[in-house]
């Protein structure tokens, strides 16, 4: 075996040139695969980041709309939805956490420092629902939301821009009019699947928000809620109850529409981490093709090859080289050069991942299973376009092979 490694690997020294133009295709495919899944699987991982800092097995509850003089509001414009609706909703079975809110952005005011951003009134379910820790400090109470505390908890990016370098914890901000101590800061977030800084918010107990900062029309009324399942297959069931409830409470008969809109959360997430995946799998394959070209590439180059060393063929023959002897020859020197295009292209692949990461910022996942994978196809794809060259070259006559000019 290792005196043909070495005949193949001098066989493939007298043509260099043809050898590496051969290698190209390899290089080039293997390079493209390993690149594109890298960026494929970043993309898979940023998703699924986003997901998970948007919360698990998640429903938004918007209240209905408004119509005035013909003119119709959007969802949530309405004031159908009131505390006592999401009350009796955590008592559904397999709901987990039920969060009212009363959304808004304000100014908010520190010293010289200012900033608007938004503000979240809620309830502690909000965090549960969310998955959101508290970095430092603690979170409100049901006892603050009782009592209309005026406590904050904020976002990251809200505290960097407003108290700058400072601890934010125990000091006192206005928001419009009205003083609010922070209780505690938020772990980071990130982006949120809307492109929006989820950092850049102030939360705050939801009787707070209604009586001293927003103000309610309709006292104990609510624009939207958030509300977590057990489980995610469980989601079906809860949702046919949730809208089941919510009919009886607000009497709505049958027939008509609902005065509220009901959002998977979930569903859109899993519809967008599906979408990428696919995405990804698009870009392994397109990219695949390149290797095809390469093993095309290498069949064609092989068969001039055996064309061209005929008479050396039958001179092996002659002295005792067996059929098996001539097929592993020209088999190997397909193999040496599938394998080192493959390797000089997962250098390149690996190299071009980290160049696109270095130059755009794009996220990029080179993992293991995506080299070996690049590498078990080109090493394959080198065996198979290679074998009929190979088996071609073993099975020629020994006489005619000899008489070749």
């Amino acid at each position: 075996m290792i005196a043909m490694l070495g005949e193949a690997w001098r066989a493939m020294g007298a043509n260099r040139l043809r050898t590496l133009l051969t290698m190209l295709g390899m290089v080039i495919g293997v390079g493209a695969v390993v690149l594109m899944m890298s960026i494929g699987q970043g993309a898979q991982y940023a998703i699924k980041q986003t997901i998970a800092a948007m919360g698990s097995n998640l429903f938004i509850l918007l209240s209905g709309s408004t119509s005035a003089s013909g003119v119709r509001s959007g969802s949530g414009g309405g004031y159908t939805l009131n505390v006592s609706d999401t009350d009796a909703i955590a008592e559904l079975p397999g709901v987990q956490a039920v969060a009212p809110i009363q959304p808004g952005s304000a100014q908010v005011v520190y010293g010289p420092n200012n900033w608007n951003t938004s503000i979240i009134g809620t309830t502690p379910g909000y965090l549960e629902a969310r998955s959101w820790s508290v970095s430092s400090g603690n979170a409100f109470t049901d006892s603050d939301v009782r009592s209309a505390t005026r406590v904050a908890l904020i976002g990251k990016t809200a505290a960097q821009n407003l108290f700058g370098d400072e601890d934010p914890l125990g000091k006192t901000f206005r928001i419009r009019q009205s003083p609010f101590v922070v209780l505690g800061t938020l772990a980071t977030k990130g982006q949120g699947m809307d492109g929006r800084d989820q950092d850049d918010t102030i939360i705050i107990p939801l009787t707070t928000a209604q009586r001293q900062v927003f103000g309610s029309q309709f006292p104990g009324s609510v624009r939207m809620a958030m509300v977590q399942t057990t489980t995610q297959e469980i989601m079906p069931a809860v949702e046919k109850s949730m809208i089941e409830l919510l009919r009886q409470r607000h009497r709505i008969r049958e027939g008509m529409d609902n005065d509220f809109f009901l959002r998977n959360l979930t569903a859109a997430a899993d519809s967008a981490a599906e979408s990428t995946r696919v995405m990804s799998l698009l870009l392994g394959a397109i990219a695949s093709v390149s290797l095809l070209v390469g093993g095309i590439g290498i069949m064609n180059i092989m068969l001039v090859s055996v064309t061209e060393r005929t008479r050396e063929i039958g001179i092996r023959m002659a002295i005792g080289a067996r059929e098996k002897d001539i097929l592993m020859q020209f088999l190997l020197e397909a193999i040496i050069i599938s394998v080192l295009g493959c390797f000089i292209g997962l250098l390149l692949g690996i190299g071009g991942a980290l160049l696109t990461n270095a130059l755009t910022g794009t996220m990029v996942i080179i993992s293991g299973s995506s080299v070996i994978v690049a590498f078990s196809v080109a090493a394959a794809v080198g065996i198979f376009f290679g074998f009929y060259p190979a088996r071609k070259a073993a099975r020629l006559d020994p006489i005619e092979a000899l008489r070749y000019q």
